[in-house]
C-alpha cells in the first residue's frame, strides 16, 4: 500500500463572508491516517474553515490555496468535493422532510459511483450494506427508514451522520461540534463508530470545545485558531491544558 505524503494542504487561506474577513492567513497539514483537531473560541473560524473546505457558496476566499490529494480543492464544486472523498458532518444536522434515509443514502452513494466510474449499486447489495453499516453506529433500523432527520434527537441526529459517513466511506471526514449537546452513552457511541471506520488511508479534522471526545478519538494533533488564525499547535496534551486553563494563556503567550 502507497501512502501519500500529504492529503490536504491549506496555504496562507485568507476567506470573507459578507465582505468581512474571518479568515486571516490558515496553514494546516493533514497527512494519511490523521485525526487533526481545531479548538478555539466562538467566532475564532473553526466553522468557516470547515465550509470552505466543502466548498460553502456564502464563502469568498480572498487568497491562498487548498489542495486535496493532489488536486486544486478551490476549482472543484462542492459535489465534486464529496464525491473526491470530502465529508462534513454538520454542527445541527438538517432535517429533509419527506424523503427516506434510505432513498437519500442510496442516490448520494451511486453519484459517488457514477463519479468514479462505477455502476450502482442493485438494491439487494445496498440493503446489505445499509444493514452492515447501521449496526457500527447502533442505528435503530426504524430510524434508517424514517425521513433524513425529521423528528430525530439531537443523538439520533448525530449518529445518523456518522452513519452516512460510513456509508460513502470518505477520505476525509470533517466533525463539526458532533459532541455537542450528546449525553456520555451517545458520544461513547458515536465516537467508537468513527474509531470503527478509521483506516491508514482515511484522516479527519475534528471541531470540539471538549476535551472529552478526545479521550476517544486520540488525535495526532491539535491546533488553536485565534482571530482567523492558527496561533499555537500541538499534541493531545495542548486540549487537556485548554480543558483547564482555557484560551486567555495563549492569547497572553501569543501577544493577542
Amino acid at each position: 500500500m502507497i501512502l501519500r505524503e500529504n492529503m490536504l494542504e491549506i496555504r496562507d487561506l485568507h476567506a470573507s463572508i459578507n465582505g468581512k474577513e474571518i479568515l486571516k492567513g490558515v496553514s494546516l497539514t493533514v497527512r494519511d491516517g490523521e485525526v487533526h483537531v481545531l479548538m478555539g473560541q466562538n467566532g475564532a473560524g473553526k466553522s468557516t474553515l470547515s465550509n470552505i473546505i466543502v466548498g460553502h457558496p456564502a464563502y469568498e476566499v480572498t487568497q491562498g490555496s487548498i489542495t486535496f490529494n493532489g488536486k486544486d480543492l478551490l476549482c472543484m464544486k462542492p459535489e465534486e468535493r464529496a464525491h473526491e472523498g470530502i465529508f462534513l458532518s454538520f454542527q445541527q444536522p438538517v432535517e429533509i422532510p419527506g424523503v427516506s434515509m434510505v432513498n437519500f443514502m442510496r442516490s448520494a452513494l451511486n453519484a459517488k459511483r457514477k463519479y468514479q466510474g462505477k455502476e450502482p449499486l442493485a438494491a439487494s447489495e445496498f440493503l446489505k450494506l445499509v444493514r452492515e453499516k447501521r449496526k457500527i453506529v447502533e442505528l435503530d433500523n426504524k430510524l434508517a427508514n424514517r425521513s433524513v432527520n425529521e423528528g430525530f434527537s439531537g443523538g439520533e441526529k448525530k449518529r445518523n451522520e456518522i452513519f452516512q459517513m460510513a456509508m460513502l466511506e470518505p477520505t476525509l471526514s470533517i466533525l463539526d461540534e458532533t459532541d455537542s449537546g450528546l449525553d456520555v452513552d451517545a458520544l461513547r457511541i458515536v465516537a467508537e463508530g468513527f474509531n470503527k471506520l478509521r483506516t491508514p488511508l482515511s484522516s479527519a479534522i475534528v471541531i470540539t470545545h471538549y476535551q472529552r471526545l478526545l479521550d476517544y478519538l486520540k488525535p495526532d494533533a491539535v491546533h488553536v485558531l485565534i482571530n482567523g488564525m492558527i496561533v499555537k499547535s500541538g499534541g493531545p496534551q495542548l486540549a487537556i491544558e485548554i480543558e483547564k486553563r482555557g484560551f486567555d494563556w495563549i492569547k497572553e503567550e501569543v501577544g493577542l
